[in-house]
């Protein structure tokens, strides 16, 4: 369903922030008279790092390319992170602010990662959401999307 209303591609990056905004959304209700403050920049960069050892674990990053990687988890959730406070009472404009830091986050580790990175990067992402890919058509199907009707 959310693939519907936010592409595959940044879904992960939304998942990445939204940790962090639910944490920050709860004490924010109990203080309606003063906004919610801004991420700090250790909060951010505690983030990023964590993104990028994950990555440069299951994608066996290059020290050099890790460093670049980093760079560019930092930068994004420092955007995801600015539009989210700018654009808290505009839930639609902030999914297409996500959408575009998504996407630039893609083009830019695409210049990192070699192919077969980029490729498995991909794959692991929709495992990881969940999201079927083309082919899993040939090999069992996740449970419930099986054609077995009844079985479940």
């Amino acid at each position: 369903m959310l693939s519907k209303i936010i592409p595959t591609s940044h879904l992960a990056l939304l998942v990445l922030v939204a940790g962090s905004a639910v944490a920050q959304v709860a004490p924010a209700a109990k203080k309606t008279a003063s906004p919610t403050p801004p991420a700090s920049a250790e909060s951010i960069e505690t983030r990023a790092n964590a993104l990028t050892t994950n990555m440069a674990q299951g994608l066996g990053l290059t020290p050099a390319q890790t460093e670049k990687v980093r760079v560019i988890n930092t930068k994004s959730v420092s955007n995801v992170e600015a539009a989210r406070q700018r654009f808290r009472q505009d839930p639609a404009k902030l999914r297409s602010y996500i959408d575009d830091i998504g996407l630039a986050r893609l083009d830019q580790l695409k210049e990192v990662l070699t192919p077969v990175q980029f490729t498995r990067y991909q794959r692991k992402r929709e495992e990881k959401m969940g999201i079927p890919n083309a082919q899993g058509v040939q090999g069992t199907p996740p449970p419930g999307l099986g054609s077995n009707r009844g079985e479940e």
